[in-house]
């Protein structure tokens, strides 16, 4: 490499080789040579176009350069798509580092990384051959459609063939056509994002000039519409400068052919510019508001802890205010021209959250997060990676953002299992990969709740974190107090869903102006029903879990599939219509307090009624207007939110929460249940909250009634050690998945005794999980409990990986699937 950073090379010699990323799950980087006259073009970060395969183009990413030639053959790059990097250095280390540390493929990481428009792969084109001339009868009706088009337009894409005969599968006309010589095949690989563009409608310069402008409208001869087009336009034009033509035509209630006369006549030029799909608001700076005692004790201690080591845990009450601390921490960073990333578990909290801080920071913010449509994605991609964009509010996705000078991570709420991905892999856990992303930058982490998770918490008391203590609510106001209704002392049949106590408290509370939030973390009508004769209950034929009844559209839903059936009028099993309602979701909750308070107005909040991309925010904007008295919801409605008239809140299964066949259940009960307490009484009076259960005796309900993290810490930390559960292991699931239940049971159990060759003590299993089927898929899992040994990880994932290999080299076991997971939440 020369001094000046380009890469000489000799003319037609292949003396260079570039590392190419490709968004596949395979476990290899892939090596392809470097053209001479493309070396200079080399820089890693870039997307290239190659060839996997026969045919098969894609736009991988350049990882790296080297020189000594691969022992294998390798094909050429085609071409350099971009003309500067799409990302800088420490994302691809991040990458890297995903891949090892979650048992998953740098490629698969990419395809998680990457906005959809930026994963180009090649698309089958069919080109029509001269030589064969136009007789067509000798083909079937299908090869004649489409060697007509062809003949007509001498190229199709599959897209089009598929309009044309108006079946997805066109693969069988194709390969006759080709056979025949009718046509030949192309892959052609192509650019998915396109700039937005919008007609801007400006004055001609000549009617700048007042006296001109004055004698055209004095001297008007022109049709009426034209001059009510024009004065509009004008007043357009004189009070906001910009004038886009949709909004001109609205406003004037005109046509496009009247817009166009006032163009002929030169009076108006109508040109064609690129506009930005995110709209955002004009750069600011403006904190107008000063820190409490307590919290300006805490800002300081965190400043002090920054000091020492790069990851802080602030464990402040709910209420506490650490969202101004974190501004001020953003402040901070912006003055020293560093950028942000704020990370939220949940989407439905960036909307709230956004307001809040663009009050403060304008348009130097930013939101990221999965309801963005792929072209959005791809301008607040690279409004980031050129420093445009200072700050950044998102849910997990937006770590992979090419940030280029990060100088802090806020992670809120870092307790938040939403912070872990599931499906599919990287299967990474933002918080924990923001602490090596930030490493990267030499940046700062923060970590804030008012629950932490346990593994922060003990990373915290052994000093590998930091620890602030913000312990008292902004204003000093009492957290909210905490009343335990036993349900199994209510009259009447089943589950009670919203107890007498609890129908009277809401009555009182919107009554004196103030609202409600109801918890409930099950949607749907009833989340299973039973047969009272015989004890049938309705199931998915593709998984082994109960259907939930969803009133809205009178059917049957599985959530593990999103099947859905039609209701059942009479017992399949015994003919009988004696159907019972076991449990209730929020939806049946819903319709209970239309029933019982009909003058309120009340709201549902779940996956269900928050499918668009603005709809989380409507919501939560007419309930902080007050146009929502009580609002009932899932764990969307737990965390983060701040309204200041919100006085209830009803926990109404506290039972559900604490009944799950997890090491994490206790954790995640006591969590939820203080979150959600949380929300109730922060800013007017102290708030209330009401608890509903029938074992009124468990141990996390005397935690949760008395705010007491500590004393629930050090019990569950206890029960952990003793059981070898994390803090204190690491645990990897593996999870084998296969259509026939012997094939994946034979398979896991081969599995297992390979693992036990090295990894003997830590292997739990093989068993079948609670659902042991999905999506017509049996599974079977091997839960590895890991030391946590310093430098220890890559060798056992090593092993792991090794003894995986061995047994899908069986044929019987090489369509077994095999999840890893790690770090399971």
């Amino acid at each position: 490499m020369t001094t000046d950073g380009t890469i000489s090379f000799a003319e037609n010699k292949r003396t260079h080789w570039a590392e190419v990323i490709l968004p596949l799950a395979v476990p290899v980087v892939y090596s392809y040579a470097v053209p001479g006259e493309m070396l200079n073009a080399m820089i890693p970060g870039c997307r290239v176009e190659v060839v996997l395969g026969k045919t098969k183009k894609y736009a991988g990413i350049i990882k790296s350069v080297f020189t000594k030639e691969p022992a294998y053959p390798t094909k050429d790059i085609i071409q350099v798509i971009d003309e500067e990097p799409l990302l800088y250095k420490e994302q691809l280390k991040l990458w890297e580092w995903m891949a090892q540390y979650y048992m998953c493929s740098e490629g698969e990481v990419m395809a998680a990384a990457l906005p959809t428009n930026f994963k180009l792969s090649s698309e089958a084109i069919l080109i029509y051959n001269e030589a064969y001339g136009e007789n067509f009868e000798q083909l079937g009706n299908e090869e004649y459609l489409v060697a007509e088009a062809l003949l007509i337009k001498k190229q199709l894409s599959i897209t089009e063939v598929q309009s044309i005969l108006d079946v997805h599968n066109i693969y069988p006309t194709a390969k006759l056509l080709i056979e025949k010589n009718v046509c030949f095949i192309f892959e052609e690989l192509s650019e998915k994002y396109k700039v937005k563009t919008q007609n801007f409608v400006t004055l001609h310069p000549d009617y700048e000039d007042e006296r001109n402008l004055e004698i055209l409208l004095n001297d008007w001869r022109g049709a009426p519409k034209q001059m009510e087009l024009l004065l509009a336009f004008l007043h357009f034009y004189k009070t906001e400068g910009e004038v886009q033509q949709p909004s001109l035509l609205k406003k004037a209630n005109a046509t496009s052919p009247q817009l166009k006369a006032l163009e002929a006549k030169g009076i108006i030029i109508i040109s064609k510019q690129n506009i930005d799909r995110i709209k955002s608001l004009p750069p600011l700076l403006q904190i107008d508001y000063e820190l409490s005692e307590a919290q300006t004790t805490a800002y300081k201690t965190i400043k002090k802890s920054f000091l020492k080591t790069p990851v802080t845990l602030l464990h402040g009450v709910t209420g506490s205010g650490k969202t101004e601390i974190y501004i001020k921490l953003i402040e901070e960073q912006f003055q020293q021209h560093n950028q942000v990333l704020y990370l939220l578990p949940e989407i439905a909290l960036t909307a709230q959250m956004i307001r809040r801080l663009q009050k403060h920071f304008g348009g130097n913010i930013a939101i990221y997060h999965s309801k963005f449509n792929n072209q959005e994605r791809i301008e607040l991609w690279n409004k980031v990676r050129t420093g445009e964009i200072k700050i950044v509010l998102g849910a997990r996705s937006s770590l992979f953002l090419p940030f280029k000078k990060l100088g802090l991570i806020i992670v809120d709420e870092e307790h938040d299992p939403s912070y872990k991905q599931f499906d599919p892999a990287p299967r990474y856990n933002a918080r924990d990969a923001a602490i090596y992303y930030a490493h990267l930058f030499s940046a700062k982490v923060l970590l804030g709740t008012a629950t932490p998770s346990l593994e922060s918490y003990y990373n915290a008391s052994l000093g590998k974190y930091g620890l602030v203590e913000l312990n008292e609510r902004y204003s000093k106001l009492a957290l909210p107090v905490i009343e335990i209704i036993n349900t199994g002392q209510v009259a009447g049949t089943g589950k009670v869903s919203i107890s007498p106590q609890l129908q009277e408290a809401i009555q009182e509370t919107v009554e004196k102006d103030r609202q409600v939030i109801l918890f409930q973390n099950r949607r749907g009508y009833n989340p299973y029903m039973i047969c009272g004769t015989c004890g049938f209950i309705p199931k998915c034929t593709h998984c082994d879990v109960s259907l939930t009844l969803h009133k809205y559209t009178n059917k049957l839903h599985c959530h593990y599939c999103a099947s859905t059936y039609s209701k059942m009028p009479i017992c399949i099993a015994c003919g009988s219509n004696t159907w019972q309602e076991k449990t209730f979701g929020t939806e049946k909750i819903e319709e209970e307090l239309e029933n019982t308070f009909p003058d309120f107005k009340i709201a549902r909040m779940d996956v269900d009624t928050v499918r668009g991309k603005t709809a989380h925010d409507n919501l939560l904007l007419q309930f902080e207007q007050q146009r929502i008295d009580v609002l009932v919801g899932t764990q969307m409605v737990v965390k983060g939110l701040d309204f200041e008239k919100l006085q209830l809140v009803g926990i109404l299964d506290a039972d559900g929460l604490l009944s799950f066949n997890d090491f994490r259940v206790n954790e995640r009960a006591f969590q939820l249940m203080e979150q959600v307490s949380g929300r109730a009484g922060r800013k007017l009076e102290v708030g209330k909250v009401l608890l509903q259960a029938i074992n009124v005796k468990h141990p996390i309900l005397q935690y949760v009634l008395r705010h007491d993290y500590k004393g629930f810490y050090e019990d569950e930390l206890e029960k952990r050690k003793e059981y070898f559960y994390p803090p204190f292991s690491r645990i990897i699931l593996l999870t084998l998945k296969h259509k026939d239940r012997e094939t994946v049971t034979n398979a896991v159990n081969k599995l297992a005794a390979l693992l036990r060759q090295d990894l003997e003590p830590y292997i739990v299993g093989p068993v079948a999980p609670v659902i042991g089927r999905i999506k017509n898929q049996y599974l079977m899992e091997i839960m590895i409990k890991l030391p946590k040994e310093k430098l220890s990880g890559s060798k056992y994932r090593t092993i792991i990986n090794m003894h995986i290999n061995q047994m899908l080299d069986a044929k019987a076991y090489r369509s077994v699937r095999v999840v890893k997971n790690v770090d399971v939440m």
